[in-house]
């Protein structure tokens, strides 16, 4: 984005597991961050005129043959750089100091002894605490460098040549366990950079618009609307930004959670606060019949997926010849592929499951695609679309197709519906009235909570009578990256409120579950 190109910090990005942390930490400061593959050319990095370069962690040791570098050049650009543990080591192995392997690894919290006259950690207390990860460490500085931090074990925690705008850390500011860390980022961003702090999503919000209403001209624009947070803020500024010249196709396959295909229509259908053309395609009965039957999961998958495609294509050609094709793309997804800023038409195609070939259309739109997901829904916020829709949870493409066990129905579909909504109702109002009395979130409140529909079918008694009805399974984890999770300790009243009224008030269930499985062995999802 060009208007964001005038204050940009670049994190250059070793292999390291918190690169992304790192960038998120930065935009914390409101300052603009991307993140750039240490393979990155050098005159690259020059054209984009950064304010400051950091350097993440890193698997390798510096000094290994083949491990990840970066020429000496990138210390003589005239802007600051900061190296982050791998990225401080390697700063000083190219610029003539010496690393070596530590008798004893450093790792976890530690406490830290620093200079505060130093730049870098000023107002940062002088005995603080710091997450520490490495085997290697810097045994001799390189020239100019002084030491402005120590451990018990390790002599140079932290050094600087500020006379060169150079600064290295051993241990990792961006991660929760550094009691000042976000301090000494701040520090680094704004005041030895020099960063304004202009980066707010209001400005985002705005200059976006600008820049689509440029680029897209007289044209036409077309976005696949799932309903979901990322396609929905997209289409919210595609929409402020030109109004009837974008057209969104939401496909309702009949596998979205309860009311929530009317809640996308009310949102951005006609009367909705969105000025744009919205077609909803109704095609939940062509999925009943194609999922008959079939109770394989990835095979529903295939199907759910293949048929979204064909819908698209039926109504793209109903449409006619389009100028441009909007995804929803986030940056996590760009970094995630791999393409650190370096544009592929391939990674373009991801998010709409593949692309119907005869879609013409000049370019892809992804107005989101330097944005993480909770700015994102800062987005969404500014924009006014609803908070239900924000701040709606992390739902699976094939929908209630993968939180029913066995072949998907119209009868199963509205039964997970209706006691998905009675627990996720339950849930949400214990968790309000807890911080009502509180004060506080409800520390057992999950990242992800779900009803999902077993396709085990058990005796029961209601009413004096006997009954052969399914079984409702809960879930609720705690997860920070969605790639393990452990199950949320729920208040037993929640759980009991809950199975009473999904019991008494859903047809077709007679006993409910609740499913403690972590991930791993399990998966969040039930298929």
């Amino acid at each position: 984005m060009e208007s964001l190109s005038q204050e940009k910090v670049l994190v250059i990005d070793f292999g390291g597991q918190y690169n992304q942390l790192v960038a998120r930490r930065v935009r914390e400061c409101n300052v603009y961050c991307e993140i750039y593959s240490y393979k990155t050319d050098l005159q690259k990095i020059k054209d984009m005129n950064p304010k400051g370069i950091i350097l993440t962690g890193g698997p390798s040791s510096c000094y290994e043959e083949g491990a990840a570098t970066c020429s000496p050049e990138l210390f003589s650009l005239g802007v600051p750089v900061l190296g982050l543990c791998y990225g401080a080591q390697l700063m000083s192995h190219v610029l003539g100091g010496k690393v070596e392997r530590a008798a004893a690894r450093e790792y976890g919290k530690t406490e830290v002894d620093v200079d505060v006259t130093s730049p870098l950690f000023c107002g940062v207390t002088p005995h603080t605490v710091c997450w520490m990860s490495h085997f290697d460490y810097i045994s001799q500085l390189a020239p100019g460098f002084r030491a402005v931090a120590t451990t018990a074990n390790c002599p140079v925690a932290a050094a600087e040549c500020q006379e060169k705008g150079l600064y290295a850390i051993q241990f990792h500011p961006e991660v929760l366990h550094t009691a000042e860390g976000s301090k000494m980022l701040y520090n680094f961003v704004r005041n030895i950079c020099g960063c304004a702090g202009s980066w707010k999503m209001d400005s985002f919000v705005a200059s976006t618009i600008e820049e689509i209403r440029k680029k897209v001209g007289n044209g036409r624009v077309l976005l696949a609307l799932s309903g979901g947070v990322d396609s929905s803020v997209a289409a919210g500024l595609l929409s402020r930004a030109i109004g009837k010249q974008l057209t969104c196709v939401f496909v309702d396959h009949g596998l979205l959670r309860k009311n929530e295909g009317d809640e996308v229509e009310s949102v951005f259908g006609e009367g909705g606060q969105f000025d744009l053309n919205f077609v909803r395609v109704n095609a939940q009965h062509r999925y009943y019949v194609k999922l008959a039957g079939v109770t394989e999961p990835e095979r529903k998958r295939k199907i759910i997926g293949e048929e979204f495609i064909r819908v698209f294509e039926e109504e793209a050609k109903k449409i006619g010849a389009v100028d441009f094709l909007a995804q929803g793309t986030i940056y996590p997804d760009v970094v995630e592929s791999g393409l650190g800023g370096e544009s592929a038409v391939i990674k373009s195609h991801h998010n709409v499951g593949g692309l119907p070939d005869f879609v013409d259309f000049k370019e892809i739109i992804e107005p989101l695609r330097n944005l993480f997901k909770d700015e994102v829904r800062q987005a969404g916020l500014e924009l006014g679309i609803p908070e239900r829709l924000v701040f709606r949870q992390p739902f699976p493409g094939p929908g209630l197709g993968v939180r029913i066990v066995g072949d998907v129905t119209e009868e199963k579909v509205k039964i997970v519906q209706d006691a998905d909504a009675i627990y996720r109702e339950e849930l949400e109002a214990a968790a309000a009235a807890y911080k009502k009395e509180n004060g506080k979130e409800a520390p057992w409140m999950p990242n992800q909570y779900f009803a999902a529909l077993t396709n085990m079918r058990s005796v029961g008694v209601m009413g004096d009578e006997r009954t052969y009805d399914y079984a409702i399974a809960l879930r609720a984890v705690q997860t920070i990256d969605f790639m393990t999770a452990e199950c949320s300790c729920l208040p037993w009243e929640v759980l009991q409120k809950s199975m009473s009224r999904i019991i008494n008030e859903v047809r077709g269930v007679n006993r409910v579950l609740y499913d403690i499985s972590s991930k791993p062995p399990g998966t969040i999802e039930f298929e």
